[in-house]
């Protein structure tokens, strides 16, 4: 039997797999490309994206998530804000307690550090790498956030994400 010490795994996760908030969403196909589309409107809304990568209860092995890139695009007018991407790790809830996320420190690719950048008329490609990847125990998972604040005519197309990891098995 082999043994897998895989650094460079990806995994994409689409458009329709992300969770939004606040305003009407659609899910659209343009030139054989889907994405998850807002309506315009002058509003604050945050997406959520899952990180479905394995775990393992034993030690050093399952994933490490690496990084995170998250891909949107702005037209018509440019978001009032974009906040930096966060990636949380969820702790998976036992008998007798809830689930808990916490924020993991990050660095965000230069195109993408500073506010300004991020709400910008443009496609976004926006990488957050996790500055200390751990294994992935069998009780904890990942998720990322993107917290906007569109402006009344702002459109905002989501594209989906990839997650970055090395997988042992």
């Amino acid at each position: 039997m082999g043994y897998v010490h895989d650094t460079a795994m990806s995994l994409f996760i689409p458009p329709n797999k992300i969770v939004a908030s606040a305003g009407t969403w659609t899910l659209a196909v343009g030139t054989n490309v889907w994405s998850y589309n807002r309506t315009a409107a002058d509003a604050a809304f945050t997406v959520y994206v899952p990180i479905p990568v394995f775990s393992n209860s034993v030690a050093f092995k399952g994933c490490k998530l690496v990084s995170v890139e998250l891909m949107w695009l702005v037209a018509t007018a440019a978001m009032d804000a974009v906040a930096e991407a966060l990636i949380y790790l969820d702790t998976l809830a036992v008998n007798g307690t809830l689930n808990t996320a916490a924020a993991v420190t990050t660095t965000i690719d230069t195109g993408h550090d500073t506010g300004a950048e991020r709400l910008t008329l443009d496609e976004h490609r926006c990488k957050a790498t996790i500055t200390t990847p751990l294994w992935i125990d069998n009780d904890q998972a990942y998720h990322a956030e993107l917290v906007c604040d569109a402006a009344a005519t702002s459109v905002f197309k989501w594209f989906g994400a990839i997650a970055n990891f090395t997988l042992r098995v």
